[in-house]
């Protein structure tokens, strides 16, 4: 299996002006465009904009995905808490609803005989 990047830029020529892609690899065979600049003279202005874009766009994409983690750990722990101050009202609640309730065994079932 080869090993490709996730994302990379290509250099593409439409007659006489050159355009420069952010491309996204969604599958093995598929690879979607995610910025496009046309109109560049030289290859060379297209590959120096795809590579300064390219590094912008990832750097973009960490921002993103460390704020998201951020987050997502807050909202974990606020449903941990959640979590947590609900059982302890459901045991407060067992407990005192076990001080109402007498569970003794001795009369529940009287025996035939006794009758």
């Amino acid at each position: 299996m080869t090993q490709t990047k996730k994302f990379d830029f290509r250099i593409v020529q439409d007659k006489d002006v050159w355009a420069a892609e952010i491309t996204r690899r969604m599958t093995a065979r598929k690879t979607i465009v995610s910025k496009r600049k046309t109109g560049f003279a030289t290859e060379a202005e297209a590959t120096t904009w795809g590579e300064k874009e390219l590094k912008s766009f990832l750097d973009k994409l960490v921002e993103r995905n460390e704020r998201k983690a951020k987050q997502r750990e807050v909202r974990t722990e606020a449903t941990a808490a959640k979590d947590l101050a609900a059982d302890v009202w459901r045991e407060a609640r067992d407990i005192a609803d076990g001080d109402s309730k007498d569970y003794s065994n001795e009369d529940d079932y009287e025996s035939d005989e006794a009758k």
